[in-house]
């Protein structure tokens, strides 16, 4: 387990205790009061936690330079780009890719080419 992990577990764990001091401490009036002031806030943090979890997370981006030459040869398939499946919506990126040469019937790029799968 990661040492971030470890802090969280031993924050919720002295905010749990430190409640449960403070209901034994306090009258019952009192504790009653405190516990519905947290319970609901708790409640308010897990609905915001569920709503940021459900948003789609942000998609990094891809991207190519200074990747050298690529060559094919008969019926073969260079690339010093990038190669992607159409309607793959990922930003995409290219920047002093290599020569990408093709002969005999090859296919080269070095740019970014959506072809179907």
């Amino acid at each position: 387990m990661s040492p971030r992990r470890h802090l969280v577990l031993l924050i919720t764990g002295l905010l749990v205790a430190a409640l449960a001091t403070s209901f034994v401490a306090l009258r019952w009036d009192s504790a009653d009061r405190i516990a519905t002031a947290v319970s609901a806030l708790a409640g308010l943090a897990g609905v915001g936690v569920a709503l940021w979890a459900a948003l789609p997370a942000a998609r990094s981006g891809v991207r190519a330079r200074e990747t050298g030459a690529a060559r094919a040869r008969g019926t073969g398939y260079a690339n010093s780009g990038i190669d992607a499946p159409v309607g793959d919506t990922t930003p995409m990126e290219v920047a002093g890719t290599g020569e990408a040469t093709a002969g005999d019937g090859g296919q080269a790029i070095s740019g970014i080419l959506r072809r179907r799968r």
